[in-house]
């Protein structure tokens, strides 16, 4: 017997041995180092194996390790969040550390309008700009979307109240071109109500005001201006207030009163507050003395005709508020606020009841029509009846003929496979909440992913279609060539 075999059957010899109600007796620790290498093979151990033999009940000791080893690793697992979706902690100055800060950046982003097509980016108009800009990177969705996310002059510290703050003046003179420009470019902006679109922590400013039914709606963006035509019609965001009234005058919104909620985390597992909300209101004051502001008085005027020096003064404030609301359900309040997010049910069941009933009158008469046409193929007797063609044989050539652009058919097909299957998976995906709304631009990047990715499978599609059209075109070439042959190889042997 080999010299493995005999290893083996001592090992198996020594598991049988043991009394069912002996204790089992602890290895050593090399033995349970070396018991892996017996699964493999008792016959790799042994005195002519070049390894040492393994103890009896060695391998009872593997479930035992697995189960260790499992218990030490239990502690290394920790929940994670997904990429751009983990919350920041913020402090008051002075309690500042790793996981929490005290310092609160506004970014703005490109604006744009529902009378325009074409956005810009907050650089191209002549607002107040950060010195040491700052841009955060940006995914291939938020590119496609046209956003352009950069850092401002408008800097907060947690927790710290701040009133009529200066961000930056503005002058413009009549006498330069460039400063006609530049303003004449700002009343375009107000004339096709551009909106501004800020961000802190992730979030967007919103500007929340009451609509009808006192129902209040929040816009996550706010006007640069409004205007009053030469003929006193008040356009867009002036219906605010009643100060805006004179003809011909365009009203800059050149004050921003910013409210941030927080939810603390004194009753929490986390350190500081996390920011729930983030509220704003336009203002629009004429600011005479830059360094005596009061934040109030008439309105900043700007007339359609620019023939006098202009200074333009942007200012700010900034309170905190603390509020129940959990970081998780900080977007709801938006979402809820906005009438078209509301899904109409009835619309969708009503149009779905009507093509239900529709598509089920048409199966009715075409199942009705064949019924009446197969009843009628099975009383035909004589042979001179079964030679003519009525009811759906008439059409069946038209209905089964291939059609003349198969090519063109297969892409169609291969495209809507994979637009279909694109669509479903990033509803999926959408589902279970790796495509949120704060997560900027992962729709459109996970859209085109999907649809580079999904090429394959549509050009699948489109060449086993293809083929089968092909085919068919084979078949009916093939049907008709041998069909004249035949007639003609007739035809002559009847004429011989």
């Amino acid at each position: 017997m080999a010299p493995g075999a005999s290893s083996s059957g001592a090992v198996a010899g020594g598991r049988g041995a043991q009394a069912p109600g002996s204790a089992i007796v602890t290895p050593p620790r090399q033995a349970l180092s070396s018991a892996p290498a017996l699964e493999l093979g008792a016959a790799s151990s042994g005195p002519g194996s070049g390894f040492p033999p393994f103890p009896a009940g060695g391998t009872m000791w593997l479930p035992a390790a697995g189960i260790l080893l499992l218990g030490c690793s239990a502690p290394l697992c920790a929940a994670f969040y997904l990429p751009g979706l983990a919350p920041v902690s913020f402090c008051e100055p002075g309690k500042d550390s790793e996981s929490c800060q005290s310092k609160i950046e506004l970014f703005v982003n490109r604006l744009d309008s529902v009378e325009s097509v074409l956005p810009y980016e907050y650089d191209a108009f002549d607002f107040c700009q950060d010195e040491i800009e700052k841009r955060p990177s940006e995914n291939l969705g938020q590119i496609l979307f046209g956003e352009r996310i950069a850092s401002s002059p408008y800097k907060f510290t947690f927790n710290q109240l701040e009133k009529c703050k200066v961000a930056c003046t503005k002058s413009y003179d009549p006498e330069k071109s460039d400063d006609k420009n530049k303003l004449a470019f700002l009343k375009k902006g107000m004339q096709l109500n551009y909106q501004h679109h800020w961000i802190i922590d992730n979030m967007p400013v919103t500007w929340c005001y009451q609509v009808e039914d006192e129902h209040k709606y929040c816009n996550p963006g706010f006007p640069i201006g409004c205007f009053i035509t030469t003929d006193g019609r008040v356009k867009d965001a002036c219906i605010i207030d009643s100060q805006f009234h004179k003809w011909d005058t365009f009203y800059l919104f050149n004050h921003v009163d910013i409210t941030i909620m927080y939810h603390s985390g004194k009753d929490e597992s986390w350190p500081g507050a996390r920011l729930v909300m983030a509220r704003l209101d336009p203002k629009s004051y004429k600011h005479t003395d830059k360094n005596n502001l009061n934040c109030g008085g008439p309105p900043m005027e700007i007339p359609g005709k620019f023939t006098n020096k202009l200074d333009l003064i942007y200012t700010y404030s900034v309170k905190f508020e603390e509020n129940d609301i959990k970081w998780a359900s900080r977007w709801d309040y938006i979402l809820e606020s906005m009438p078209h997010t509301n899904i109409q049910w009835f619309s969708i069941m009503n149009s779905l009841v009507i093509v239900l009933f529709l598509s089920g009158m048409v199966a009715m008469i075409i199942l009705r029509t064949l019924h009446k046409d197969i009843a009628r193929y099975n009383q035909i007797d004589s042979s001179e009846d079964a030679q003519e063609e009525f009811g759906w044989k008439l059409v069946h050539g038209d209905v089964f003929r291939p059609p003349r652009k198969g090519m063109l058919l297969s892409v169609f097909l291969g495209q809507g496979t994979q637009i279909f299957i694109m669509t479903f998976i990033t509803l999926f995906l959408a589902c279970l909440g790796f495509l949120s709304p704060a997560n900027r631009g992962a729709l459109m990047t996970c859209a085109v992913v999907l649809w580079v990715l999904l090429g394959t499978p549509a050009g699948y599609v489109s060449a086993r279609m293809y083929k089968r059209l092909s085919l068919v075109v084979e078949i009916v070439l093939n049907e008709q060539l041998y069909s004249c042959l035949s007639f003609y190889l007739c035809g002559s042997l009847l004429l011989l």
